[in-house]
């Protein structure tokens, strides 16, 4: 039904029967290798893993299964059940960690390839699937249905990197970490657009599947958040630090102190790798923001907190997509899906109305907390402070600046650019 090759090895292939075996076949030889046996009804699809550490194969059969193997050492070593008819396609992505399944009940399964629990279900209403394919290189699946096809991108475009103060910049490249640094190539000069000429120092492989990596603000310690986990290392060697489980990480302005989010509900708040507080916010966490104060955004609205007494500072009625903070915590840019606001954080009145002006606060915290400064009609992609200066890339891939409430726009890009934060 299916063959496909080793994409470690291009002198060996594996094929698909509805004999219900996959057998492993070298080119010249008319005889299988090994024959690997355990499906009840026949075998339709297959497809290799192409990382270098597992020897795996995964199968799609008439039982509605598709099985995991190590063909190595000839063994079924998990199989994903779920789909409601025959599975007809099966896919090991080449760079994400994930394990697309594809069935004629018109539905394609994610699973996560180290754990193997099921992300998502896509459903696109195009009756049966029947084909399954990537870009080696990117994120981009197609789907290929009996009513026509459909081409979706999978996780997000801002890889995983950090830059400290320093000028070192960290990175992920699938499950490996890698460093380079921009001081090292000295004061030669660099025409705009050329690539720069780094050398890059490979720091080790993660135990996670990086989504996220951030520097803490001294640059002495970086977390990698992924998977449901967070790793907090080394910069300098890697070396691990403290670890947990989290669905996001963010770091303080203090680089003592950082928070997570544990589901939906609870944010935890840790000093020196230990923790000292847990609250709930009265309206959930959906997504979690570092930087001066600590802001969790529930379903319609942006609420910032006190790191150290996790008090109600300000609560705002808007659905941030991101915020970024200046170095000096003054100022504040929120973005959201049409305009970004400039805000400017008034320190004293918080002080002040919680040491002695206590009636003066509301449900919603300190109204004297925020000054918005600036409103403007723009999608902010990725940001960066420098000064009183916020730097972005808009979403027709422009590199502005904006200061004293002008828009200057700097370049055109010709493809995506992400900022690092310091």
């Amino acid at each position: 039904m299916q063959v496909v090759f080793n994409p470690k090895d291009s002198n060996t292939f594996a094929s698909a029967s509805l004999d219900r075996t996959i057998k492993v076949w070298q080119l010249g030889s008319a005889t299988p290798n090994f024959t690997l046996e355990g499906h009840n009804k026949g075998v339709n699809c297959v497809d290799y893993f192409h990382g270098g550490d597992k020897p795996y194969i995964i199968s799609g059969d008439d039982d509605r299964l598709a099985k995991i193997w190590d063909y190595q050492n000839k063994t079924c070593i998990h199989t994903l059940d779920g789909h409601g008819q025959n599975v007809s396609a099966v896919a090991f992505h080449p760079t994400l960690p994930i394990i697309l399944t594809g069935s004629e009940d018109g539905t394609v399964r994610v699973w996560h390839a180290n754990t193997y629990r099921l992300e998502t279900t896509l459903n696109y209403g195009l009756e049966r699937v029947w084909s399954i394919s990537y870009l080696k290189s990117g994120n981009t699946i197609a789907i290929g249905y009996d009513e026509g096809s459909a081409v979706i991108k999978l996780g997000r475009e801002e890889p995983a990197m950090s830059m400290d103060s320093n000028g070192k910049i960290l990175w992920a490249r699938h499950s490996e970490i890698q460093q380079a640094n921009l001081k090292s190539m000295g004061d030669s000069e660099i025409q705009d657009g050329e690539r720069l000429p780094l050398a890059v120092k490979d720091m080790g492989a993660c135990e996670i599947y990086p989504q996220t990596i951030m520097h803490n603000p001294n640059g002495r310690f970086v977390c990698v958040c992924g998977d449901g986990e967070y790793i907090i290392y080394t910069a300098m060697a890697l070396r691990n630090k403290s670890y947990g489980s989290a669905q996001e990480f963010v770091w303080a302005n203090d680089s003592s102190q950082y928070a997570i989010r544990d589901g939906s509900t609870t944010v935890r708040i840790f000093k020196n790798f230990k923790e000292k507080k847990s609250f709930k916010p009265d309206y959930g966490a959906e997504n979690i923001f570092g930087g001066a104060l600590l802001g969790v955004r529930a379903s319609n609205s942006l609420s910032f907190y006190d790191w150290e007494s996790t008090e109600l500072v300000r609560r705002i009625e808007i659905n941030p997509k991101n915020i970024w903070w200046s170095d000096n915590g003054e100022l504040l840019c929120i973005s959201g899906d049409e305009s970004f606001f400039i805000l400017k954080y008034n320190q004293e009145a918080v002080t002040q109305c919680f040491e002695s002006n206590r009636e003066a606060m509301t449900e919603d915290g300190v109204e004297d907390a925020f000054e918005v400064l600036h409103e403007i009609e723009d999608v902010v992609k990725t940001g960066i402070w420098v000064g009183d200066c916020f730097i972005y890339t808009n979403s027709v891939n422009r590199l502005n600046y904006f200061v004293g409430g002008e828009i200057v726009t700097v370049s055109h890009l010709d493809r995506f650019v992400s900022f690092f934060d310091e």
